[in-house]
């Protein structure tokens, strides 16, 4: 094992462990994993069956039952548009296709160049500040297509990296 992945795998323990709560299950060591790489990858699969005494058939039916969990790393940033009804009913259509224009996507998924990964969420929990989006875990309400390319351009102009970790 190269040292590079001995890190990945000292991190991903580092993050299991780490859990305030007392009570350690599957998926909420998953849940851990991917709040701090952003995706779930096979090193994590194979550290959550240790630390839960369990086999990596059982975490892997854990993982794959839930359709938000990843296997693959996002892309640079991580842009959700709310789905809720809110949302919905106030224009997070026509955001949505503002988005995958701008992004040149068909759908849900990475950009070819990995800087954004667009997905939809059912709930931003932000109601009263509908159409609702977020990039990178910041929330911005009262959007409108044209307020949402802005953002997105000016995030891909910044040339910044979102929070995430590579394995």
């Amino acid at each position: 094992m190269t040292s590079e992945k001995t890190d990945f795998r000292t991190t991903i323990r580092q993050s299991l462990t780490a859990t305030q709560n007392g009570t350690v299950t599957i998926l909420s060591s998953l849940l851990a994993v991917e709040d701090l790489l952003g995706y779930i990858p096979l090193e994590a699969i194979e550290e959550v069956a240790s630390l839960t005494n369990s086999t990596t058939n059982e975490v892997w039916g854990v993982a794959s039952f839930y359709t938000n969990f990843r296997f693959t790393p996002p892309g640079d940033h991580v842009l959700e548009v709310c789905w809720g009804p809110s949302c919905h009913i106030l224009g997070a259509q026509n955001i949505v296709k503002e988005v995958l224009g701008t992004l040149n996507l068909q759908g849900e998924g990475d950009t070819e160049d990995h800087t954004f990964t667009f997905k939809y969420n059912t709930c931003l929990a932000a109601c009263g500040q509908a159409p609702v989006i977020s990039i990178d875990h910041q929330l911005m309400g009262r959007m409108t297509p044209e307020k949402t390319k802005e953002r997105i351009l000016s995030v891909k102009a910044t040339g910044k990296k979102g929070k995430r970790q590579n394995g």
